[in-house]
């Protein structure tokens, strides 16, 4: 019903920069709450920023200062600028909405996930 595809995965060298982005699609009558998480091998997925319909972002302590979160409301998408990039940063990120879509003429709301982009630090 809902699909979202990330972009601009990579590798960069620990002090670079790479920008993400994440494009929402399908039956679509509203997107809440959008974020970036990420994983490792072993790891749970955490939280890296997440940023409400109405613009008032939070970030994980980790990325503070080097992560910026934005979204496009009209064009239902969300990116993630990243700087300062450390090799600790090194994981599979993961696109997050909150959506409202529309399915038999019925609303419903749920969280959907995209299938995740590799970003490498290297050191």
């Amino acid at each position: 019903q809902v699909q979202l595809v990330e972009s601009g995965g990579g590798l960069v060298q620990a002090g670079g920069s790479l920008r993400l982005s994440c494009a929402a699609s399908g039956s679509i009558f509203s997107i809440h709450a959008m974020g970036w998480y990420r994983q490792t091998p072993g790891k749970q997925r955490e939280l890296v920023a997440i940023i409400p319909s109405g613009g008032n972002p939070n970030y994980a302590d980790a990325v503070k200062g080097r992560l910026t979160i934005s979204r496009d409301n009209a064009k239902n998408t969300v990116s993630l600028q990243m700087n300062s990039l450390r090799p600790e940063d090194t994981a599979v990120y993961y696109c997050n909405a909150r959506v409202t879509y529309n399915r038999h003429g019925y609303e419903y709301t749920g969280d959907y996930w995209g299938q995740g982009t590799q970003v490498t630090v290297s050191s």
